[in-house]
């Protein structure tokens, strides 16, 4: 059976996110300890406790859900024999792609969690020097979303930028166009429009400066060949085959759209017969029972769905 392990991006985080799990396995509380000494403030602290504000902002959630998801695979991989921990693929929604990039063994944990707060740093920064938003539409195809912004954008930058699942795309751009979008989204037929809590236009032109900035960070930084086809590319729906196109996919993520969905057509095509979900939340999960209703997706985000695996012995079975 081929397996392929999905990981979550900013909007995922939760206060208490990774709490009971370092409570109940010491490999996860050894990934949270290495992760305060990488960031250098107490991460786990934001996780487990909050604030919530403090949590949210982009700075602390990038590295946090990266540090939760990266502690869950830790206890599996050492719970699970080797052979049981195959995984055929890996994949993950934005930030989530350098969680599937160290799970595929390309980037190390320590370069990839410097890696995030860079971006989280860099996005923040860019967010700070602009005026910008998001705004999630629900109910309308890709042609609708796009006359949408045609409208909405009035001259200024609005564009769709997250192709979610069926009837779920998200827009970014100017503020003030962010809502005037959620003022016409109703007019166009959307079942709902949702301003989301981020700081920025996210995958815009407007991220160009963290863009470049992390850029630098990403040539200074170790990226392994990739041995095989296991790593999806957010931006194209492709594997990536070499650490050049990495570092340009990583790169380009942030001033361009995210395919989410047909990442995931893609893996369905390719003969992927199990997901996992491995972070914080259930936001995947749900975007693949919109993509595939039959898709076998098993969500593990806490204790006790991964001592189930743990008991279950391997990734292959059936969750």
């Amino acid at each position: 059976m081929k397996t392929a392990c999905l990981f979550p991006g900013q909007g995922a985080q939760t206060v208490g996110m990774g709490a009971e799990l370092a409570q109940s396995f010491s490999a996860a509380a050894e990934i949270f300890e290495k992760a305060n000494e990488i960031v250098g403030f107490d991460l786990r602290r934001i996780c487990f406790d909050g604030p919530a504000d403090e949590l949210n902002s982009t700075t602390v959630s990038q590295p946090g859900i990266f540090a939760t998801s990266a502690a869950i695979l830790e206890v599996l991989r050492e719970g699970l024999r080797a052979e049981a921990f195959e995984v055929d693929v890996t994949a993950g929604l934005s930030l989530g792609e350098y969680t599937a990039l160290y799970a595929a063994g390309v980037i190390s944990f320590e370069d990839a969690l410097a890696l995030v707060k860079k971006r989280g740093e860099a996005m923040q920064a860019a967010a700070d020097a602009t005026e910008g938003g998001m705004v999630s539409i629900i109910g309308l195809d890709e042609q609708r979303v796009r006359e949408l912004c045609d409208q909405a954008g009035g001259g200024e930058l609005l564009a769709p930028v997250n192709f979610n699942c069926p009837g779920q795309i998200v827009l970014s751009g100017s503020k003030t166009a962010c809502e005037r979008a959620e003022e016409l989204a109703p007019v166009y037929g959307a079942a709902k429009a949702v301003r989301l809590a981020v700081a920025g236009a996210f995958h815009t032109e407007m991220m160009a400066g963290a863009a470049n900035a992390l850029a630098q960070a990403l040539s200074d930084t170790e990226i392994l060949e990739p041995s095989a086809p296991s790593v999806l590319a957010n931006i194209s729906a492709e594997y990536y085959d070499s650490a050049t196109m990495i570092r340009d996919g990583l790169r380009q993520q942030l001033t361009q759209p995210i395919l989410w969905q047909r990442c995931m057509e893609r893996l369905l095509a390719d003969g992927i017969e199990l997901f996992y979900e491995i972070g914080p939340g259930r936001v995947l999960t749900g975007l693949m029972r919109r993509i595939n209703r039959k898709a076998n997706v098993v969500n593990v985000s806490g204790p006790q769905a991964v001592g189930t695996l743990l008991e279950q012995g391997s990734l292959r079975a059936r969750g």
